[in-house]
């Protein structure tokens, strides 16, 4: 398997001078196409950082991050935003629907947003709602939905471009426990049955089990746990 991520050598911090906190430093993660893999660490490590500096979303660092070998330090915004288009999507832990918006409306908002033809992604769109047990709900609104349902629109509208990989930063963290098994069985499926990527930041041991591989954030460093 090829390494769909690949982070050499990160070094990041923030603030300058006397108040500079090192958050990375020396940090290396290869993950491979197809892994399912579960970031933990302490509180405020960075975990979630991490996942904005894959995504190009913070580019104030040392050391190289690749996306599909491609390293992404020195493209132009537009090479960025094409990879956050196809090559990657987010899920966070609030749901960020737009309340005046259905479930179908919100899935297929960034379509719109980007100027592609919403029709080409019909058959997708039926798929996804069944994935997700959305199917009735197409039409309802976010005030109708639980939580749990709230992130599964979230999920579809992530995963309804095809991305590669999904970024996934505390999914379950507003979630009551049998919601967020929910959530992580549909994580799994979309890993095993579509090939999908996923690398999740989670405080949960529950939840990291999930993954086909658990590393943890830990004196600035990336480590599998044993």
């Amino acid at each position: 398997m090829s390494d769909v991520i690949d982070i050499k050598g990160l070094k990041k911090s923030f603030g300058s001078g006397g108040n500079e906190a090192l958050i990375f430093d020396g940090a290396d993660l290869a993950i491979e196409k197809g892994s399912f893999v579960s970031l933990t660490g302490a509180s405020g490590s960075g975990k979630s950082t991490l996942l904005y500096l894959i995504g190009g979303l913070d580019r104030d660092f040392e050391g190289d991050i690749l996306i599909n070998g491609r390293s992404i330090r020195g493209m132009s915004d537009r090479q960025l935003s094409e990879i956050r288009s196809f090559k990657l999507s987010y899920v966070f832990q609030f749901y960020n629907l737009a309340a005046n918006l259905t479930v179908e409306e919100n899935i297929l908002l960034p379509i719109e947003l980007s100027g592609r033809k919403v029709r080409d992604y019909k058959q997708s769109l039926d798929s996804l709602l069944e994935l997700t047990g959305l199917a009735d709900k197409r039409r309802s609104y976010p005030s109708q939905l639980s939580g749990g349902q709230q992130q599964r629109c979230s999920i579809a509208r992530a995963v309804l471009t095809e991305p590669e990989i999904l970024l996934a930063d505390e999914p379950t963290g507003n979630l009551d426990k049998a919601s967020g098994e929910e959530i992580m069985k549909l994580f799994k499926r979309l890993n095993e049955e579509k090939g999908l990527t996923v690398l999740q930041v989670t405080h949960s041991d529950e939840c990291a089990a999930y993954g086909s591989r658990i590393v943890r954030l830990e004196d600035r460093r990336l480590t599998d746990a044993q």
